[in-house]
């Protein structure tokens, strides 16, 4: 499966976050141009790219593999790993986590994180394949700028 690191941006990458991230996510927006490429210059921001197995392909998956550092540590999560629809059952999800995992080895991290919606079966049982364990945890979110009550 050709996997590459994002580097740099080019309109391919951007038309493909275009027409990704709307079938990973129905709130997100797709990052701009610069945001893509302040992800592209990042030490702490990995995003690697899948093609289909055919030749001159274009992107159809991507998943990101985003470093922080606390006073516990330095800590890898792997985030937004999307497939495009047409391109599942290639085995493409499974090489964009692997090779998640592969860089969060070179930059010799000794583990890492992730959270996949329940409703998303095939990717969660995916996760356990490969090694991931569930963890005994809640996740929470508080959204800025929304009125409390």
């Amino acid at each position: 499966m050709p996997i590459e690191l994002m580097t740099r941006v080019t309109p391919e990458i951007i038309e493909a976050f275009d027409r990704l991230i709307p079938q990973l996510s129905s709130h997100a927006e797709p990052p701009t141009e610069d945001a893509l490429a302040a992800m592209a210059e990042s030490p702490d921001i990995l995003v690697f790219l899948a093609r289909s197995s055919e030749e001159g392909s274009s992107i159809v998956g991507s998943a990101t593999l985003a470093i922080t550092q606390s006073p516990t540590g330095r800590h890898a999560w792997i985030e937004d790993v999307v497939v495009d629809s047409d391109a599942c059952g290639q085995g493409l999800g499974r090489a964009l986590t692997e090779a998640c995992l592969q860089g969060a080895r070179e930059l010799g991290l000794s583990e890492v994180n992730l959270t996949s919606r329940p409703s998303r079966v095939a990717a969660n049982a995916l996760y356990r394949s490969i090694g991931f364990v569930q963890r005994e945890t809640n996740v929470y979110r508080y959204t800025l700028g929304e009125e409390r009550g």
